[in-house]
């Protein structure tokens, strides 16, 4: 090895190094743009403990930028940690009870009259389980769900026998067909 080119090979090092502590630096003094930057390219939001203390609105960077697909509910917990929700059936208010663990929606038959739906004893042709034993519904197809700005049509649906259901679910027929759901901190994130 000659003079020249293990001055060569040094320098070459030397400028490797150089741009290794530059990105490194630059990483450092940029460490809250490329971190926003990550949550937006998955789609994630920042927690609200990360949230500006002035009151600003969390702002993203240049690359995260772009409008998120699809929109956005956020459900508080309520008692017991469960997530309940003021919907739209068919666009008549019902108040249900977000239920991941549901396979269908599933309406009371009371909430199911004030969306407008009226099954006939007939019409209650299959048995499911419940938490509270097996019953019968109506299986049926609803026009649209609606959850604050989110709409999903054609959801499958079941309507529980007079009396058979308290509260009616917002079951894996709707929350399937989301983009993303997802708890943080108390907080249930629906996006469309």
């Amino acid at each position: 090895m000659t003079m020249s080119s293990g001055i060569r090979q040094a320098v070459g090092l030397a400028v490797g190094w150089l741009l290794v502590a530059a990105t490194a630096a630059a990483g450092a003094l940029h460490f809250a743009e490329v971190k926003d930057a990550g949550r937006g390219l998955l789609g994630h939001s920042p927690p609200p403990s990360e949230a500006p203390a002035d009151g600003r609105a969390w702002r993203r960077s240049a690359v995260a930028s772009r409008p998120a697909v699809g929109r956005i509910v956020e459900l508080k917990a309520g008692a017991f940690g469960h997530y309940r929700a003021p919907a739209e059936i068919n666009g008549r208010p019902v108040e249900v009870l977000v239920d991941s663990g549901a396979s269908l929606v599933v309406l009371s038959h009371e909430d199911a009259e004030r969306a407008g739906l009226r099954p006939r004893a007939q019409d209650y042709t299959q048995r499911v389980g419940t938490a509270n034993g097996v019953t019968r519904v109506a299986p049926m197809l609803l026009d649209r769900v609606s959850i604050g700005d989110i709409s999903v049509r054609n959801v499958e649906a079941a309507i529980g026998e007079p009396g058979k259901l308290g509260q009616s679910l917002l079951g894996m027929t709707f929350l399937g067909r989301l983009q993303r759901v997802d708890m943080r901190a108390g907080v249930l994130f629906l996006q469309e």
